[in-house]
């Protein structure tokens, strides 16, 4: 998921580069949602890890 984000992060500053504000900021707007729900799955499998018993890496 993380890969994803990155890939319209890349998108919108390519589109704001070449003027596509729309393009742009739809991308940049997926981006940030992406890398929200990375985010929450990330801490949800290090909380699931640790209720689990196993140290964090």
């Amino acid at each position: 998921m993380l890969g994803w984000a990155l890939t319209f992060l890349v998108v919108a500053l390519i589109a704001a580069a070449l003027g596509f504000g729309g393009i742009a900021g739809a991308s940049a707007g997926i981006a940030k949602i992406l890398f929200v729900i990375f985010l929450i799955l990330f801490v949800v499998a290090m909380v699931a890890r640790a209720v689990r018993g196993k140290p964090p890496v």
